[in-house]
């Protein structure tokens, strides 16, 4: 089958189209046929770097979706044709940059019916961050003020939803370009990052979400109120200091790794079918591009997500 490899790390021109040996399925796995994988700044790190994978060759991709092909012994969630999209178990189950994979079925959920594939490849790993850290992590309940750091980007577009289908009153960071777009998403009040400093306008924060790391973690920590909560998404930017910083204050910092989890995927699927959740599509090129559709990512100018289509 094809797939997208690279065997050293580097920039976007490293990754190849390459002919690899199509996976089958084992015991309570499922052959997913791919129809598109989304693509998140964790895929251009760990070209760059190797990240958690270590050294290449690897096929990267963590977002599918597509059709049931085959299913493995004893699988009874799914059979060949259903159409499903998932996040493969993050970060040792990736290879979505490929025409079939393999994986837990407990893996995907059935595709929401009112998207197509690039929607539902757009959602998984972004939709269960935000959900894993809103919900999960955080706890958001109806009436809590929540800021969302990058509200335009792949995981604070959805956060942004998600927080609102829990009744939170959201704000969002975001250059004035994307401020139209993100009211149309429901937030309430937004910030202009390049000309106003966040810390310094927001006070009485139930909940941060910070997709930025570096130094909006100790800033954000002004924002909270007593009790409130930091949820750090960006582990190697986070501040070694930073639950101490927020001890002191009477809050909380947590950071975290997202999950796969069916029951959230699920849920997820309801939202989108319910009208309550959808992912802005920045981007679509098809599967031999990748190199180009990880130039576009590394510009940091995207709005909501890149998608690959493989077939």
């Amino acid at each position: 089958m094809r797939a997208i490899s690279q065997d050293a790390l580097g920039g976007p021109e490293v990754l190849k189209v390459t002919d690899v040996e199509r996976p089958s399925p084992g015991p309570t796995e499922v052959l997913v046929r791919v129809h598109a994988a989304g693509l998140n700044p964790t895929d251009w790190k760990h070209r760059a770097t190797g990240g958690l994978l270590g050294k290449p060759p690897f096929v990267l991709g963590w977002d599918v979706s597509g059709v049931v092909e085959s299913v493995g012994l004893g699988t009874t969630l799914y059979k060949p044709g259903d159409e499903v999209f998932g996040m493969l178990r993050y970060p040792y189950g990736h290879g979505a940059f490929a025409e079939y994979v393999a994986a837990p079925a407990r893996t995907f959920a059935r595709k929401p019916r009112n998207v197509d594939h690039v929607h539902a490849a757009a959602l998984p790993l972004a939709a269960l961050t935000a959900w894993q850290a809103l919900t999960d992590t955080a706890g958001v309940t109806a009436g809590q003020r929540v800021l969302i750091h990058a509200a335009a980007g792949g995981v604070g577009h959805l956060a942004v939803q998600i927080a609102k289908a829990r009744g939170a009153y959201v704000i969002g960071t975001a250059s004035a370009a994307k401020h139209a777009f993100l009211r149309g998403l429901g937030a309430d009040e937004l910030i202009d990052y390049r000309s106003v400093d966040f810390a310094e306008a927001v006070e009485d924060v139930d909940v941060v979400i910070d997709t930025m790391g570096g130094d909006h973690g100790p800033r954000s920590l002004r924002t909270l109120r007593r009790g409130g909560v930091i949820v750090s998404l960006v582990l190697s930017n986070t501040d070694a200091g930073l639950g101490a910083q927020a001890e002191a204050l009477g809050v909380r910092a947590e950071s975290m790794l997202v999950e796969p989890d069916l029951a959230a995927l699920k849920a997820i699927a309801a939202l989108v079918e319910a009208g309550r959740l959808r992912a802005e599509i920045d981007t679509v090129l098809p599967l031999e591009q990748a190199a180009k559709a990880h130039e576009r990512g590394e510009t940091g100018r995207t709005t909501g997500k890149i998608v690959l289509t493989v077939r």
